[in-house]
């Protein structure tokens, strides 16, 4: 998977301006989602590996209007699979919170978003845009979007099943010969679903290229649910860019929050946070305070490890820093190794 360049992030936030901030002001807002109502617009995109519970906390601390689970099989759950339904614990200081689910089968994909229902989620989204092989060789994912009967199927039975609202992620379409996001969220409103999300890069670029603006819009045109647009927003002046351009109703930012957190608060407040030594720091040791809490040590330093390489890249150095980090097993050498990277 390819990731966003943080160094080009920094330049971009650092290229924002007031008029740029006051501009996008007009566009934050709260929305709703079905009989859902959520403070902002701004949301954290579902990742899988990424946004646990930790990350979650962190950035709606920051201003994330909504945040995602990663995504979790439906039919792990149904298989009683313990790290599956871990995936879905939500913490008090991030709900309202959204479960994604993915999967093939209606009945399988239900009884899953009955469970998260019953476990406090507030929504759950169906994962109909994840471009990995290993998924999509299932039939699950992007690969649903080439079988549109089989989605609206899903998205019936999932919004049956619940009375939460249910929310579908896409992307533009499979493969260039195939560009049916404007089908696809016509069926999932049809079928139930109380809102889109709309990644504008087809299946087969997986996140290379650029975001194709265009299709989020034509979506926008047909469809009376919110649309959420996805793909590409790292700074104010992207938002600005992907509002203007597409009429959506939000945005779901995914690998512009890779080790800058703060982007929710640059994008909702207004406020634009310098990327300093000492801010990484303070905000890896609040991060791995919550990653610990929540996986032990063994697992959250590893975790840590692949946050920390976000945060720091871009940075003078940080290629032999993040070499000492992946070395480390232990919080108190991670953090040794850290400190004396960052603060001396």
């Amino acid at each position: 998977m390819n990731y966003v360049n943080v160094d080009e992030l920094n330049k971009a936030t650092d290229r924002r301006s007031g008029s740029v901030a006051s501009a996008l002001k007009n566009y934050i807002k709260p929305v709703k989602l079905g009989n859902l109502e959520l403070e902002n617009n701004i949301f954290l995109a579902p990742l899988a590996g990424v946004t646990d519970r930790a990350f979650r906390v962190l950035c709606k601390e920051q201003g994330a209007g909504f945040v995602y689970s990663e995504m979790i099989s439906a039919k792990g759950v149904h298989y009683g699979s313990t790290a599956s339904i871990e995936l879905a614990e939500l913490d008090a200081r991030e709900k309202p919170a959204a479960v994604q689910i993915f999967g093939s089968e209606p009945e399988i994909m239900a009884e899953a978003a009955k469970r998260f229902e019953e476990m406090g989620a507030a929504a759950i989204d169906i994962n109909m845009g994840c471009p990995v092989p290993k998924v999509v060789g299932n039939g699950e994912g992007s690969a649903l979007m080439k079988n549109t009967a089989l989605a609206g199927r899903i998205i019936e039975a999932v919004s049956k099943a619940v009375e939460i609202p249910v929310t579908v992620k896409m992307r533009r379409g499979f493969n260039e010969k195939s560009e049916n996001a404007v089908e696809l969220s016509l069926v999932a409103e049809e079928s139930g679903a109380k809102a889109v999300a709309v990644h504008g890069r087809y299946r087969e670029e997986y996140y290379s290229g650029v975001c194709n603006k265009e299709i989020i819009r034509k979506v926008k045109e047909k469809v009376s649910i919110p649309v959420i647009a996805s793909g590409d927003v790292v700074s104010s002046e992207t938002a600005l860019e992907m509002f203007r351009e597409t009429g959506c109703d939000g945005i779901m930012i995914g690998r512009g929050a890779l080790g800058n957190p703060w982007i929710f608060k640059e994008l909702t407040k207004g406020i634009a946070t310098e990327k300093t030594p000492e801010l990484i720091y303070e905000t890896v040791l609040r991060h791995m305070e919550e990653e610990l809490a929540f996986k032990g040590e063994h697992i959250g330093v590893k975790e840590m490890r692949k946050h920390i390489a976000w945060y720091i890249k871009g940075m003078h150095g940080a290629a032999a820093l993040k070499n000492a980090v992946f070395k480390a097993d232990k919080k108190e050498e991670l953090l040794k190794i850290l400190k004396e990277g960052l603060l001396n």
